[in-house]
């Protein structure tokens, strides 16, 4: 189905250039995804499943071969500029990489970019859509490409890599743009404009609104999350007609070249400038992501990572928009439970996740000293930590099952902050070093967790990203909420959770969660964890606490990165 004037992918005036042949290719997967951020149920456009029932018997064999075809070689990107080649990366699985890139100087890199803007802003919004979603569907058809170049570099579990790196980074890429969308039609591309004059003919004007974009845009990519952290604000920007040039982690290239590659490729099939979107690799201790964001060409900054480069980049590139999404003390309220082994379970398995090298992990588990109430009767402060304790040892116990779930370590960091916390109050559950039985080389520990009083604020009040996590003895539920809120306020979170029978409780959780602008999750028992939000439905940062100052995705994400331009001319 073609969109038509009216319908939500539709709404741009007939005086706007004839979209793209890609647009109507496409138009019903808009549609969809139009539908999907308006109803806010369960979509995705993108199978989550790597089983070759969904994908086709070759697909996994082909994906990696075409993956390990990098590996040590140069990485096949035609960009101009290119002064030399670079090599950064180091596998948390000790996978022998590799791979060079191209290397651009920062003038050559934003002055090429700068002129493919004309182009590509003169394409009108339902071109560029219609081509950036053809780059997703070609992505689509690498994804197991993608997935092993992101497990490759990220540590995640394949599995993981697949969804998060590959389908889950797609939906939130398709939830972009359908917000994209939506805020550049808004309004119409032209309007007759009539004002009655008295006995004199009417005063005429036909007006003419012209999406503008602001600019360059430049993505900092992450190390643990290069491809679902990054597409978001890539293809917002790029849908709204401004070129991007993507600076990946030094440790997690692959996967944003492998993108980079791919969108060029559609974007020159499709008769524009390819240098639209360009890769900026960096040579060791650069430090060009500086460099870049200060640039007066730069207009649009995205950035994942820590929060004090996340607060420089605010301070300084005053002359750019700057979306951050940095670091979090993330906490779980214990009040009671209808369901004490599911709740175990459930919290278990999210301390496990990615060997809670998410930032959406919880840290602070606030459990009242005195105990709580459950449907196994009272369970006091040690039987819940208990509990807990023990759903993580039988998740990681056997080697072969653990690997698969908390992936490997991705820096020597990480490793840091575990010798650090091994000295920090009563450890309950010891890290231990798992030997991967694919990897020799890989670096892989299994969570900590250690118990603390609610004075050792310094210790539990940071982040420590990693698997750490604290269970912290509290007076009561009010003294959990009441930390909660002091955390969250002072150190910012991206999520919270609560586990409660009493309705009072839970909305005086909610209350807490709303008044400091952190998403909640209430009694997780199943297969929904805190640490996952899912596209089209979910929100993830809300903007409203220093742990970012955005959402993915909302209006407010994509709305700055244009302006409306009018003409009028009299008629």
């Amino acid at each position: 189905m073609t969109p038509t004037p009216g319908s939500r992918a539709g709404a741009e005036a007939t005086s706007q250039p004839s979209p793209h042949p890609l647009f109507a290719r496409h138009a019903d997967t808009l549609e969809r995804a139009l539908t999907a951020i308006a109803e806010r149920g369960y979509w995705s456009a993108y199978p989550e499943s790597p089983s070759p029932r969904v994908y086709g018997e070759t697909a996994a064999a082909e994906g990696e071969a075409a993956f390990r075809s990098y590996l040590g070689g140069k990485f096949p990107l035609d960009q101009p500029g290119t002064v030399d080649w670079v090599a950064t990366e180091a596998s948390p699985f000790g996978i022998d990489l590799g791979v060079q890139y191209p290397h651009t100087d920062a003038e050559a890199l934003l002055a090429t970019a700068t002129a493919a803007l004309p182009g590509w802003r003169d394409a009108g919004p339902q071109t560029r859509l219609g081509v950036c979603l053809e780059i997703l569907a070609r992505l689509h058809a690498h994804i197991f490409e993608l997935a092993n170049a992101v497990h490759a570099t990220s540590g995640q579990a394949f599995v993981m890599a697949f969804q998060a790196g590959g389908a889950h980074a797609l939906d939130r890429a398709l939830e972009a743009l359908a917000y994209a969308y939506r805020e550049m039609t808004r309004h119409p591309a032209s309007a007759a404009w009539e004002k009655p004059a008295g006995k004199g003919d009417p005063l005429r004007m036909t007006k003419t609104f012209h999406v503008v974009p602001r600019g360059v845009a430049l993505v900092v990519g992450c190390n643990t999350f290069p491809t679902w952290n990054s597409y978001p604000g890539l293809f917002a920007s790029l849908a709204t007609g401004n070129p991007v040039v993507v600076k990946p982690h030094p440790r997690a290239v692959l996967p944003l070249a492998i993108t980079v590659r791919y969108a060029r490729e559609v974007l020159a099939e499709a008769g524009f400038d390819p240098n639209v979107i360009m890769l900026a690799a960096e040579a060791p201790g650069e430090g060009l992501a500086s460099t870049l964001a200060l640039r007066p060409e730069v207009r649009i900054v995205d950035f994942t990572g820590s929060t004090e480069y996340g607060d420089w980049l605010e301070t300084n590139a005053r002359q750019a928009a700057v979306y951050t999404e940095k670091a979090g003390v993330n906490s779980i309220v214990v009040d009671s439970t209808d369901d004490f082994a599911g709740m175990c379970r459930n919290i278990g398995f999210s301390l496990v996740l990615y060997s809670g090298q998410m930032c959406t992990t919880p840290q602070n588990i606030l459990v009242p000293t005195g105990g709580i109430e459950t449907d196994q009767g009272h369970k006091s402060f040690d039987e819940v930590t208990a509990g807990i304790a023990g759903a993580v040892g039988k998740l990681t116990a056997d080697p072969a099952r653990a690997v698969e779930l908390i992936g490997a370590i991705v820096n020597d960091g990480v490793l840091a902050r575990l010798d650090e916390a091994a000295e920090v109050g009563e450890t309950l559950l010891p890290s231990r070093t798992v030997e991967h039985p694919g990897y020799p080389g890989a670096v892989v520990r299994t969570p900590l967790i250690a118990r603390l009083g609610a004075d050792a604020v310094p210790t539990y009040g940071r982040e420590w990203f990693g698997p750490i996590s604290f269970v912290v003895a509290t007076d009561s539920t009010a003294h959990s909420l009441a930390i909660l809120r002091q955390t969250v306020r002072e150190r910012g979170a991206l999520t919270a959770s609560v586990y409660a029978t009493d309705p009072a409780v839970l909305d005086a959780a909610e209350t807490a969660a709303i008044e400091t602008g952190v998403h909640l999750s209430c009694n997780l028992t199943g297969g929904v964890f805190v640490n996952q939000s899912a596209a089209f439905s979910d929100f993830h940062g809300s903007g409203a606490n220093p742990a970012a100052n955005a959402a993915l995705t909302d209006g407010a994400y994509v709305a700055n990165r244009f302006r409306v331009v009018q003409a009028r001319r009299h008629h």
